[in-house]
């Protein structure tokens, strides 16, 4: 199954970070290579100026297959809560469907998001009739980190695995 490995410093080319500050606020985030051969997702949010979020994406991936029935993380927390958002359309805006996990501080963990942890969203609202996910119609791939959850952030991420019929969940 395909996957996203990020155990070079190319696996990061195309992530760009899309924070509050499309709206006026004052987060920021960056996707970064870690010598240990990894990527790190952190930055800081703030509230300041109506904000509250912070996000990198890469607007032209391609994660899932028809048989894709969830994906799997390799990550290392700091305690707070994240989100994996996939988008089934191009373009800087438009519903994101969101799984939330929260690894534990401090250490590596495999954490599994079964396709029905996915909830549609825009903008951080609920979009309930909007169609399901489709992890083949999977376009663009991104970390979100919001809800209130003011201060600095560090998720370090190795892998996220696609998950197949065969894989027990």
């Amino acid at each position: 199954m395909q996957g996203l490995h990020f155990n070079t410093p190319a696996t990061l080319d195309g992530w760009t970070a899309i924070d509050d500050r499309v709206m006026g606020g004052v987060s920021s985030s960056r996707l970064t290579f870690h010598l240990d051969g990894h990527a790190v997702f952190e930055g800081e949010v703030s509230r300041d100026n109506g904000g509250g979020f912070a996000s990198v994406r890469h607007p032209a991936l391609r994660l899932g297959e028809r048989d894709t029935v969830g994906y799997g993380l390799h990550v290392r927390g700091d305690g707070k809560r994240y989100k994996l958002n996939l988008r089934m359309e191009g373009g800087l805006d438009g519903v994101n469907h969101q799984a939330v996990f929260q690894p534990p501080a401090g250490r590596w963990v495999d954490i599994v998001l079964p396709l029905n942890h996915f909830s549609p969203c825009f903008r951080g609202r609920p979009v309930p009739d909007a169609p399901p996910l489709r992890p083949e119609k999977v376009c663009q791939v991104g970390w979100m980190v919001a809800d209130g959850q003011i201060g600095p952030f560090q998720l370090a991420i190795r892998t996220v695995s696609v998950l197949g019929q065969t894989l027990a969940l």
